[in-house]
């Protein structure tokens, strides 16, 4: 499978510009033969326009991820809309399950090809140092996975890498494939860089890292978009410009590093 790392520009509160890239970004990544494309965390309103989240919010039927569902079915392929600030009344209202009756939180979307969708996934650690979020969203509380392409997909989003049992659900729940949509700025490189590629030693899996870049009042994106293999080996990575990062991925290298090194077996779990 052909995976593509949309590491956008995203400007804050620049909803049709931010979208615009994005929606030429699933387009070049088509051409280049990509099976799944995924977008950075809060991809449209950029994650510190944190005076803008109630204002852009929309519900997971709204114009944002309808442009992200119908670039999917014009080019056939898949898509993780790394998030969006989400309405949930809104979304309640077109019949979907929200862990709250309003509010908002920081959704994650996955359409297959044919543009159903297929997973919601909305961000469960919602980061405090210094920021905003805690206060202005509502954190998820489950953990869905999709079979696609002979992987069972995860999504986590930016912070939650922080949270290793979090991955450890996932591994219980078989997933492959975690896809790491983020909003990671400086001066953390080292953290971004350390995280994702433990989470993938740690639970032999795949780990791919969608960062954004972009610059906001007090932060700045580093990018450095990564898809890292069950080994911890980088495939693909990027610098902190606008990207496309791609790398082939195969789920039997899971199987194949699973079985070599079979360190998941020896998990002891009845320790309190």
């Amino acid at each position: 499978m052909r995976l593509t790392l949309a590491q956008i520009a995203v400007e804050p509160s620049a909803v049709s510009a931010n979208v615009g890239r994005a929606v030429d970004a699933i387009d070049r990544a088509a051409a280049n033969g990509a099976d799944l494309v995924v977008l950075p965390e809060l991809f449209n309103v950029g994650y510190f326009a944190f005076d803008s989240y109630a204002r852009r919010a929309e519900g997971v039927d709204g114009a944002t991820l309808t442009a992200v569902r119908e670039a999917a079915v014009d080019h056939g392929v898949a898509v993780l809309a790394g998030s969006i600030v989400e309405d949930l009344a809104a979304s309640a209202d077109a019949g979907v399950d929200v862990p709250a009756a309003d509010g908002l939180a920081n959704t994650a979307v996955f359409f297959d090809r044919d543009g159903n969708r297929r997973s919601i996934y909305r961000k469960q650690h919602l980061f405090g140092y210094g920021s905003a979020e805690t206060e202005l969203l509502e954190p998820g509380r489950r953990l869905p996975t999709v079979d696609f392409e002979g992987f069972t997909v995860g999504v986590t989003t930016c912070y939650d890498l922080r949270f290793p049992e979090l991955y450890r659900r996932l591994v219980d729940d078989g997933v492959t494939l975690t896809l790491v949509p983020s909003a990671w700025p400086y001066p953390r490189v080292e953290h971004w860089e350390l995280f994702p590629r433990t989470r993938a030693v740690e639970n032999l899996m795949f780990v791919a890292a969608a960062n954004g870049v972009g610059s906001f009042d007090d932060a700045e994106l580093l990018g450095r978009s990564t898809v890292y293999d069950p080994w911890g080996t980088a495939l693909a990575s990027s610098a902190d410009d606008p990207t496309l990062v791609s790398a082939t991925v195969d789920p039997e290298r899971v199987t194949a590093v699973r079985d070599e090194f079979p360190a998941l077996g020896d998990r002891r779990t009845e320790f309190r």
